[in-house]
């Protein structure tokens, strides 16, 4: 039973029947050159790689690495190894210099010559920080790569999908950057990360021609193949270990920033002062945080339940400073900042006093003023021959003591005189519609 479960498995992984060793040798040593029209799509690629890196455009930098072509020389460097193909190897050498020359010239002239100055360097970063995730997937995105040109059917969308994985267009436009603007760490930080993806492409499709039994094209001794082993574990030693050492930074750093923002979200308001910005700085082989205050002053009481809050999420005391210039410290600062919200406090209360007073003196103005249009139509229908009413406030000043009281006047335009009797009628009537007794009407 056993035996025909593993029976079953070998079948399922068996590749050798779909595999077209002479097909995958023509489609490689064909792709290897670099000359007439390849060398044209190369630095057009490249271009449009710098444009995509200079907008910070992800999907232009995709654009460019879908009609790249330099996957030629890395694959055609690993089977040549595999194969024992010196010559193979030499040309695909030669050829991988001639494009990463053509490439980092094309980026480098088109960065000196772009008047657009990147506003985001967010993905010119990203290719300065190789890890040790960069060398998976450039491993087996190479195996990939390789086991669909080796294919009977060819590579069908394998082959762009390993250019996108492994990205190499954006580290060489990456070094064109650093040059035009001789910023050494763009330069040797996406060196570094296209060494990275470049030979491990190649050591994926080394191994994968091994594994299906690519044919070699001379004889090799033992002696050769353990030299040839040598020089192999060495190169991927020296690439590896900073790759792993660049990642296991990346994660510090990760976890450290997300454990200051935990601290600084717990801690936000501590009393009468709460903590308005942060920032997070490389010391040494570690991690500062300086936390800016504002409000009061922290006690060193409340300054200690930060710090044991920053232990338990694995941050040392010694990482943390705290600044508070925008602090407000108890004593001198503290009699001033009182003082300051008492006198405003007296000015709010003295203008809200002006402002009653004020509109005391509105609602009484309002108070006064006369319904004339209202009197007009009113004394117009109750009285024939009256054609004008003209209503207004007066003062009536008596000469010897010089005293005054209010006095409403009511000016009839009248086409006959009225009679004493109406007059008097008016007058009683208009005293209690206005709700006063010095009522003056006169004729005109």
């Amino acid at each position: 039973m056993e035996t025909n479960i593993w029976g079953k498995i070998a079948t399922f992984v068996n590749v050798h029947g779909e595999t077209d060793i002479q097909a995958a040798n023509v489609s490689i040593r064909k792709n290897i050159h670099f000359r007439g029209m390849t060398v044209f799509i190369l630095a057009c690629a490249i271009i449009i790689a710098s444009v995509g890196l200079n907008l910070n455009s992800i999907p232009v930098i995709i654009g460019a690495m879908l009609i790249s072509p330099v996957m030629g020389p890395i694959l055609g460097f690993g089977l040549g190894l595999a194969t024992n193909d010196t010559t193979l190897v030499k040309d695909a050498l030669k050829n991988f210099l001639i494009m990463v020359g053509i490439s980092i010239v094309a980026s480098a002239v088109y960065f000196l010559l772009s008047p657009l100055s990147p506003s985001q360097k967010t993905e010119l970063l990203a290719r300065t920080n190789p890890t040790i995730y960069d060398v998976l997937i450039a491993l087996f995105g190479g195996a990939a790569g390789m086991f669909a040109t080796a294919r009977k059917e060819g590579g069908s969308t394998v082959i762009p999908g390993v250019a996108i994985a492994t990205a190499l267009m954006p580290p060489l436009c990456t070094i064109g950057y650093g040059l035009s603007h001789l910023d050494p760490k763009f330069i040797f930080g996406a060196l570094y990360l296209f060494i990275i993806n470049s030979i491990f492409i190649a050591l994926a499709t080394f191994l994968v021609a091994k594994y299906l039994r690519f044919p070699s094209v001379y004889d090799e001794d033992e002696k050769r193949r353990r030299r040839a082993r040598r020089i192999v574990g060495v190169i991927m030693l020296i690439i590896i270990v900073p790759s792993i050492i660049s990642a296991v930074q990346i994660v510090r750093e990760t976890n450290f920033e997300r454990n200051v923002e935990t601290l600084v979200e717990k801690n936000k308001t501590v009393g009468r002062s709460y903590i308005f910005n942060y920032t997070i700085e490389k010391q040494g082989r570690g991690h500062a945080v300086q936390l800016f205050v504002a409000g009061e002053v922290l006690p060193d009481s409340e300054k200690e339940s930060i710090y044991q809050d920053a232990e338990e999420l694995g941050i040392k005391r010694n990482q943390i400073s705290f600044h508070e210039d925008a602090a407000i410290r108890a004593g001198v600062d503290g009699e001033l900042l009182k003082n300051f919200y008492e006198d405003n406090s007296k000015r709010i209360q003295e203008l809200d006093a002006t402002v009653k007073e004020l509109n005391a003196e509105l609602d009484a103005y309002k108070a006064k003023e006369l319904p004339a249009d209202i009197l007009a139509a009113e004394i117009t229908s109750q009285y024939d021959g009256i054609t004008g009413v003209t209503v207004s406030r007066g003062e009536a000043v008596d000469p010897v003591s010089g005293t005054s009281t209010d006095q409403i006047i009511v000016l009839l335009t009248v086409t006959e005189p009225l009679s004493k009797a109406t007059i008097e009628k008016m007058t009683n009537w208009l005293r209690v519609r206005l709700e006063t007794e010095n009522v003056v009407i006169l004729q005109n």
